[in-house]
């Protein structure tokens, strides 16, 4: 799929910013508008205003500045209670659930576009937040003067403790599946994004569709083309649809990049096997 000139622009341009530059809602929205051609994103932008309003009048009706337990209740009666955002149980393959447009329209939506809007609320208001690494389900921690709350956004933004971090993990991971370190690791806000687009990636993959995984992994690459694993991973879908010299570009930008990993052997092995398919 050709992405429009504008939105292809915009992304790239993203690509060369630091990461604290970049703004996970409205970039999660300019995703959005690929699939929902001629929709502009500037009436979700409002809606995010209007909850980020709604938040701090919450507060300060109060009574003075917010500490982390006013912070972590604001947010979850505006978003979750007054709004009725709430993850989506029953259709977790629907491709609007990470659709950030779509999740605005019906208050449903995967855990990471639920966190998205979160993010944004929080930061807003000048409180600290950020996205987990947690595999099992996306999480955001709240942060403020040395407390720490974790909070489940597809949950109705409840506190969660580690046990029940560690309960999701197996139930969703298996039983030999435990807490790490890195599972409370935060994640930029190309991390958050990625995490998002990732749903979309692997909705296209599992669905035999290599041409649109294709494009989603392209897309990734405009606004985060320092990532060696998504070179990798276009190298490997352009090579399975016989688009062998993109293949081998993008093999090779991966080589590049990557600084080592497990895969970095296999990869340039496979690299050799591809360019002599090129003579």
């Amino acid at each position: 799929m050709r992405l429009p000139a504008d939105i292809h622009a915009r992304l790239m341009r993203l690509g060369g910013l630091p990461d604290e530059q970049i703004n996970p809602a409205e970039t999660a929205l300019v995703l959005a508008s690929i699939e929902r051609p001629g929709m502009a994103i500037d009436p979700y932008l409002r809606h995010l205003e209007r909850l980020s309003d709604e938040v701090r009048v919450y507060v300060d009706a109060g009574g003075g500045a917010a500490g982390l337990d006013q912070a972590v209740e604001a947010l979850c009666q505006v978003i979750a209670r007054r709004y009725g955002y709430k993850g989506a149980e029953t259709s977790y393959e629907d491709p609007d659930n990470t659709n950030l447009m779509r999740v605005i329209d019906r208050r449903v939506g995967a855990p990471v576009a639920l966190g998205i809007i979160y993010i944004h609320v929080a930061r807003a208001l000048g409180w600290t937040i950020s996205g987990l690494d947690f595999p099992a389900r996306f999480m955001v921690r709240l942060e403020d003067e040395g407390r720490r709350v974790i909070l489940d956004p597809f949950d109705g933004g409840r506190v969660v403790t580690p046990k029940d971090m560690r309960d999701l993990s197996k139930a969703v991971i298996g039983n030999q599946a435990e807490l790490t370190p890195n599972h409370y690791r935060p994640l930029g806000n190309r991390g958050v994004l990625l995490r998002l687009q990732n749903h979309i990636k692997f909705r296209l993959i599992r669905s035999e569709r290599p041409e649109d995984a294709l494009d989603a992994i392209e897309t990734m690459l405009l606004f985060a083309p320092a990532t060696p694993s998504l070179w990798r991973e276009a190298g490997m879908l352009n090579a399975r649809l016989d688009k062998i010299k993109e293949a081998v570009a993008a093999l090779e930008e991966y080589l590049r990049r990557n600084t080592g990993d497990s895969a970095r052997y296999r990869t340039s092995v496979f690299l050799q096997e591809l360019r002599g398919r090129l003579v």
